[in-house]
């Protein structure tokens, strides 16, 4: 692949078909080589600290915002309000960009211009140390071009030729269960008062997430079909149930709160397409699917939750809250239908 310059790669991008994601696989390379390539030719090298970058992202107005795993996509129309900085997690709390960040993988970051058929596209790319996307922000016919030049000038970094090493990709970590420890998993896990301490449980257990599920059985946990995750969707839809949709990866997470209005199949894609959220997701991806009953102060958060044939989490989808507009009993019964495998 010693062929595959700076300028090669820009006309390989100009005339793919494939997205960026699709075209870095097929080629071997992570996809920041790609935006990399457009180093003074429309992109610019950023400063990914997420208390410079978010911020000039905000002054952007309105965007559009996609976090993706290998699974599945999410997109969502808004602007970046509310942010919370910190030193190992961050946050928007807006109704429509909410997310969760974790600053280590905001590795590289790029404010690229590309020339496409509607006009110039505009985005702020960011990438983990191995290349891997974490987010992109899509800048929308309303978005401040005047914010945008000051991102540009004012993030871009003092060096914008000498290539970026990329790191290896870290490998899947896969379930890890300690099946001599689910007595206390159990025991701890019904003492639960909110669902953050689960994260915490099940280190300190030397699990992780889909070993704990593996491992814990009813009442906490129960298997489904992968058969479900389509139901689910259409029950959501047909039913205009209020959910909250997880999507994202080690450096960002990405949440829907709302209903689902449009729901089209596609091939192996269900996709959403809504007027302000879109959702694409690989239904043949899917490998386990489990129902996740986690107790709290306001009550039980029920989620279903879908991970690939290498133990990675793609999604997890809760009934909204009561008091944010759910109905906590309807998103009850409605999973409770769904169809299991048999297993414990």
């Amino acid at each position: 692949m010693n062929d595959l310059t700076p300028a090669r790669l820009r006309e390989l991008k100009r005339d793919a078909t494939l997205r960026p994601y699709d075209l870095a696989t097929q080629l071997g390379l992570p996809e920041a080589a790609l935006a990399e390539a457009d180093l003074g030719h429309g992109a610019v090298r950023i400063d990914a600290t997420l208390g410079r970058l978010i911020p000039a992202v905000a002054a952007l107005g309105e965007v559009m915002a996609l976090t993706r795993n290998r699974s599945c996509v999410i997109e969502k129309l808004g602007t970046y309000n509310d942010f919370h900085d910190g030193e190992h997690a961050a946050m928007t709390l807006d109704a429509e960009i909410d997310m969760r960040m974790f600053p280590r993988h905001w590795v590289h970051a790029y404010a690229v211009e590309t020339e496409g058929k509607d006009g110039i596209r505009r985005s702020v790319q960011v990438f983990d140390a191995a290349g891997d996307a974490i987010h992109k922000v899509h800048l929308r016919d309303g978005s401040d071009l005047a914010a945008w030049a000051a991102l540009r000038r004012d993030l871009a970094l003092p060096d914008q030729e000498t290539p970026s090493q990329f790191g290896p990709r870290a490998a899947p970590e896969g379930a890890r269960t300690a099946p001599d420890r689910a007595d206390t998993l159990r025991a701890e896990w019904v003492r639960m008062t909110d669902t953050h301490q689960f994260n915490t449980l099940v280190r300190r257990l030397k699990m992780n997430r889909l070993g704990a599920y593996r491992v814990a059985g009813a009442p906490m946990v129960r298997q489904l079909a992968v058969e479900a995750v389509p139901q689910l969707l259409e029950r959501v839809q047909a039913e205009a149930q209020q959910i909250m949709l997880f999507v994202g990866n080690a450096g960002c997470i990405e949440i829907h709160s709302g209903p689902i209005r449009s729901l089209k199949p596609v091939g192996p894609w269900l996709n959403v397409l809504d007027e302000r959220f879109n959702l694409h997701l690989r239904a043949d991806h899917i490998a386990e699917v489990w129902l996740v009953d986690k107790p709290t102060k306001r009550g039980p958060a029920i989620s279903v939750e879908a991970f690939d044939a290498e133990g990675s989490l793609i999604f997890q989808c809760f009934g909204m809250r009561e008091d944010k507009g759910g109905d906590p009993a309807a998103w009850a019964g409605l999973v409770a239908t769904l169809p299991g495998t048999g297993a414990a």
